[in-house]
Parts: C-alpha cells; structure tokens; sequence
C-alpha cells in the first residue's frame, strides 16, 4: 500500500488535517504583505527643496522635519539633464514629462534644462506659475491645492523643483542654481512617513529606493536555497517554527531600523525567513493531505496568498508610518510561533529520515484527533517500511542539478522553462511594486490588483483542463506582454485605461505563475521533478532580483523599463511555444520515458496525472 493509505487509516481529510491547514493558510496572508510591502513603506511623496530661513524664504510647511544635508556631489548638473525632477520622473500635471534630453515642453509642464529651452541659468525667461508636484504623489494635490504657496520660480531665494534650487542672496547676471543642501520639505498628506522621507532617498539618492526591494528578494533567493535543504534535514516543523521567530526578529528590527544600510540587512535576513516558512508551509500541507484533496487544498492556500495583497492595502491604509506598518506584518509572526508547537511533524518526512518510531507516533497523535484512536493502534513501524519501501528505495539512486542538461530533451525543456519562470516573475514584480506610476490611489490599485488574481486563477484552471498547459501559458503571456507595452502608448491623462490594462497584465501574469507551476511538473519526470521544480523557482527569485534594478533606467530612459517588462513575457511565449503538450499525458517515471516520447509517444496507461498541483512537492508561492 501506498503512504495514502496510511493517511487514510488516521482519518484522510480529517479535523486534524482541515485545522493544520487553516493555521498554516494564515501566515501566507503575510506573504504577500511582506513581499508587496515597500509600494506603502518606501513610496515616494511630492517633494521640494528646503528653503533655509531667511529674507524672501519659502517658510517650509507644517510638519516638515529639518534635515539639513551637504551638497551631494552625484546632484551635479549635467548637459541636456532636466533640472526640475520627480521620483516618478514627472511633475506638474500627471501627463508632464520630466527628464527630456530636449526639454520639450509636454503637457503643459515647464521643462528646466541646461540647453536654453527654458528657465536655464542664463537668464532664460521662466514661467511664473510653474507649480510643484509628482504624478507619482497624485493621491493628493500639487502646488498650492497642497496648502503650500506655489513656488514662483521668478523670483530669488527659491526652489527650482524638486532638486535643485537657485542659490540665495545673487543680484544681477546669471542666477546660479545649486542642489538641495538642506534637505526637501514632503506632502505628508497621504504618507506620513516612509523610508524615503526619513533617510531623503530622492534626487541623487533615489536609486536606494529600488536597490532595497532587489536586496530583499536576493534574501528570498537565498532563503530558498540554505532553509530549503536545512529543512530536508532537520524537518518541516522545526525548520517553519525557525522561520517564524526569525521573521519575527527581523522584522521588528526592521521597523527599528536606524539607518538605510541596517534596514537592508533586516530585510534581506527577513526574506531569507519568509522564504523558509513558505517552503515548510508547502511541505506539510503537502504531505499531511491525502491525494484526492490535495489540488484544492493547495488551491485554496493559493488564494490566501492572493487575499493577503488585499488586506495589506486596508493595514497600509490604516496604518500610514512606515515604522508601525512594518511592526503590524511582524508581529503576528510571534503569535503564530506560540501555535506552532501544536502543528504536527511530516510523518513522510520522518519515516524517510529513519525515524519511523517518531512517526507512529505522530501518526497515532492524529488518529486520536480524527477520533480514529484503535486504527491509529495498528500502525506499526514495519508497516511503515513496508508502505513506503519504493520511496526509501529511491534515496539511494542519486539525481544531481546536472541531469537537467545531460539528455538532449530534457535539456531543451529545461532552457524553456528557465525562460519562462524568469519572465513571469520579472514582469509580475516589475508591475507589482511600481503602483505609483498609475497615477490614482495607491491603496485601490493594491486592492484591484489582488482581486483581479481571483477571477484569473479560475479562468485559468478551466483552460488548463480543456484547452492545454502549452496554449493556456502561451496566451496568458502573450496577452500580458502586450498589455504592458500597449501601456506605454496611453497618455498619462486616461488613468482609467492605464489601470484596465495593467490589471489585466497582472492577472495575466498570475494566471500564468499558476500555469507553469504544473507544466513543469508534468514535464520532469519523477527522479529530477523536485530538482527542475527548485531551479524554476530559483530563476523566479532572480527575476524578482534584476526588475527593480530595470527600473532604475527610467532616470535616463522613461520607456525602457515597461518596454522590458512588456517584451519579456512575449520572449517566453515564444519559449513556451517549443514545449510539448502534457494534457491527458501521464506523468513521466524515467528521464529515458521522457528522451522517447519525441520519437514515440507512449501509449495511454491509468497512471495518475496531476491536476492541478504536483502530488509530492511544494506549492510554488508568486513570490
């Protein structure tokens, strides 16, 4: 008898089972706010340059924090650099365009550069109402809807946007214009106070903004590849309850985080947690569950993730500093430690390990809980071995990474879904962490952008089972990809349509995760299934890695990074496109099944095919 029979004998989908699962489901809640959580800590607000007190000064406005800094040396100016910038890299009205190396005037905003377009040191006549503002900090007013008088860029001793600013007390020729040496004064109408606010990550130290989110995810990487193999070795349980107090650690820390470096440690040791929790999570869901609900039970822990994106816009909201909106995702995870204990251990992984009397007695512990106490008196360590003889049996064979590119199949499959997990999840995290840029709230694009996975995931599954892993994955995206360029030809103006299509694009990309998260199970055969399943997710995390360091080429190209974003996911339709079919397929035993179904393909047989998740490995969180 197989494993599934013995879990059967305790009860199968018993209370035991249904009450592990939903406290494991709680924490991926978390998931998604850790992961989506700099959009709220690290967003950026209109900002200016302070103005020191004097005779003619701006006064700076209520609530301003002093923070008098140095002249950067990387805020020099530079030939064709637009002076008057922006996080977003736009300012005035949502349709003006900033950094032109031309400085054509758009949309009724006034570029400022050193060519003579317009408003240069030389003299050059400015506009006399030119306000201030980002379409990045469009949530509330600019200029002086703000509560702040505009900044009337004809006059001295006064600002000259968000940058730069003319240097005070010079009468007659030329005005001379200098970076902002005593810091930036912020609408805190909306954020109260981010990362960016306290440690001034604008102008010339904007790019830290990005550089935080890719050292994040590089904790996620690595947490993936130390805490995965660590929890083969001392368990599921002791390895998620590990996860939970470092997390826990980390991320108060975080919120206590004195300096820009400190919070970039935190947070990367915090990723590596977060990504060790999740591997565990999976794993005991996994192996706690029998067969038959095994695909809707991770299904439904799948959407507890998507769930999470939309209450972290409703915390986020509510909690509007950055310090105490770190605190209110971390904290919890101290809760969850305290239950952990309860959660029983893989009995799987356990008999695997050679510890099959602590199996019994696990196994016993959650016969009695399924009120299954005399079955449960009848599992016997032998009976154990003998269940699980073919699994223990496979430990001795060795499959290395190196399999994946030794046969000329197998290798072709493998380069394909490289490409593929890439792509998803550059594009995804190239998307999901830029909710500034639409232009509305950022608060109901987080919502909209977590909703919209629920209605794609179904759509999904549906085409899985009737049209196909390799066409379902092609279209998906196919369309996303086109979406995302398609964005770059909508003016900034018809925010309605910018939104529509990047929801769409999200969804897509969703959909997506969710599709090739089975066909690379289908592909694999058994031996290398967990490996090929590991690189997929390596190469995600790297996509998650390189997308903010993409966005950083905005400061100099604006079009560049949605165009990557956009043609990525087309790049791995086409690799899709080369992948064989896997509906109505069974499952793949042997690399050599594999090498021959190019030349023959097998006859049908009742072997089990996977439905909507693999049967003997982790769920794959977008993460």
């Amino acid at each position: 008898m197989p494993f599934g029979a013995v879990l059967a004998q305790v009860g199968g989908l018993g209370r035991f089972q249904v009450l592990q699962t939903a406290l494991l489901a709680v924490p991926i809640l978390l998931m998604a706010s850790h992961n989506l959580l700099q959009n709220f800590t690290a967003a950026v607000p209109p900002h200016r340059c302070r103005v020191p007190a004097g005779p003619g000064a701006t006064p700076a406005p209520h609530g301003a924090t002093p923070n008098a800094t140095s002249a950067d040396p990387r805020d020099t100016l530079r030939d064709s650099d637009t002076i008057l910038r922006s996080p977003g890299g736009t300012w005035g009205s949502p349709g003006a365009t900033l950094r032109s190396p031309s400085g054509v005037h758009s949309h009724g905003a006034t570029h400022v550069t050193l060519d003579g377009t317009a408003g240069t040191p030389d003299g050059t006549r400015v506009q006399p109402d030119a306000t201030w503002g980002s379409s990045n900090g469009s949530l509330g007013p600019t200029g002086a809807a703000l509560g702040w008088s505009n900044v009337t860029l004809g006059s001295p001793d006064v600002t000259l946007g968000s940058c730069w600013r003319y240097v005070a007390n010079v009468t007659g020729g030329p005005r001379a214009t200098e970076p902002c040496r005593d810091g930036w004064d912020y609408d805190r109408s909306i954020y109260v106070s981010t990362i960016v606010t306290e440690w001034d990550l604008v102008c010339g130290y904007r790019q830290l903004r990005q550089m935080a989110q890719s050292i994040y995810m590089a904790g996620v990487l690595v947490g993936a590849l130390v805490l995965g193999g660590l929890s083969d070795r001392f368990g599921r349980k002791a390895m998620l309850i590990w996860s939970y107090l470092q997390l826990g650690v980390m991320g108060t820390c975080t919120a206590f985080a004195p300096n820009y470096a400190s919070y970039c440690v935190f947070r990367f040791a915090g990723g590596m947690a977060l990504s060790g929790f999740g591997l565990s999570i999976a794993c005991l869901v996994v192996e706690w569950i029998p067969t038959p609900y095994r695909a809707i039970t991770v299904a439904i822990t799948g959407f507890a993730y998507t769930l999470g994106q939309i209450i972290l816009a409703g915390v986020a909201y509510a909690v509007p500093h950055w310090r105490w909106l770190q605190l209110s995702v971390s904290l919890p995870f101290f809760v969850f430690l305290l239950y952990s204990w309860w959660l029983a251990e893989s009995a799987r992984w356990l008999v695997l390990s050679g510890k099959a009397d602590r199996a019994v007695k696990v196994l016993q512990r959650v016969a009695t809980f399924n009120n299954r106490k005399e079955e449960g008196e009848k599992i016997t360590v032998e009976m154990l071995k003998s269940n699980m003889k073919e699994e223990l049996a496979a430990l001795k064979s060795s499959y290395t990474i190196s399999d994946l590119v030794r046969t000329p199949v197998i290798r072709h499959i493998f380069f394909c879904l490289s490409i593929v997990w890439f792509s998803i999840s550059f594009s995804y995290y190239g998307l999901a962490m830029d909710l500034q840029n639409f232009g509305v709230s950022i608060y109901l694009i987080q919502v909209i952008f977590g909703a919209v996975d629920f209605p794609a995931k179904v759509v999904v599954t549906v085409s899985l089972s009737y049209v196909g892993r390799r066409l379902s994955l092609m279209v998906a995206l196919f369309l996303a990809g086109l979406v995302i360029v398609a964005n770059i030809f909508v003016p900034t103006e018809l925010q309605t349509v910018r939104t529509a299509l990047a929801v769409i694009g999200k969804g897509c990309l969703s959909a997506s995760f969710n599709c090739v998260f089975l066909y690379t199970t289908e592909l694999y055969p058994t031996p290398i299934r967990q490996t090929g399943l590991g690189f997929g997710s390596t190469m995600a995390r790297v996509g998650g890695i390189v997308a903010p360091l993409v966005k950083m080429m905005d400061e100099y190209y604006p079009f560049l990074p949605p165009a990557v974003y956009g043609v990525a996911p087309v790049v791995a339709a086409v690799a899709a496109a080369f992948l064989p079919e896997t509906l109505n397929t069974p499952l793949p035993d042997t690399i050599e099944e594999v090498e021959n179904r190019t030349k023959q393909k097998p006859a049908g047989d009742p072997k089990e095919k996977i439905a909507l998740q693999p049967q003997d490995g982790p769920p794959l969180k977008e993460a």
